[in-house]
């Protein structure tokens, strides 16, 4: 009986797990970046379902914060890439000009602008 409800009570709160986070996306640092590569020198950052996967590495994003007053989250990011792992907070945030991200790692500002729809 307690199996069942607790079977129940998960299944209520898997579809909110799938939904798409507020930042998933394709970026680019620039111009020259290429759209459709992701994961390697001259590609992409792509963020999908609350995972960050940038050069040889990626990072999950977990326990987010709202910023009071702003537009922005704070997460602790649970990172691994090159056979090393580490945790960081970085936070991210829609610029107010343009549809694109600014991540904040500590001492860091990254502006990435968003890949056009590959698909269309």
């Amino acid at each position: 009986m307690i199996r069942r409800a607790c079977a129940a009570l998960c299944a209520l709160f898997l579809p909110a797990v799938a939904v798409a986070g507020q930042f998933d996306g394709v970026y680019r640092q620039a111009a020259s970046t290429e759209c459709g590569l992701v994961g390697v020198d001259g590609g992409a950052l792509l963020i999908r379902d609350n995972t960050l996967f940038g050069v040889s590495m990626q990072c999950k994003m977990t326990r987010p914060v709202d910023v009071v007053d702003m537009d922005a989250t704070l997460y602790s990011m649970q990172c691994s890439g090159s056979g090393q792992s580490w945790v960081e907070r970085a936070m991210f945030m829609h610029p107010a000009d343009g549809d694109g991200l600014l991540m904040i790692w500590n001492g860091y500002v990254f502006r990435y602008e968003r890949c056009p729809d590959l698909t269309e």
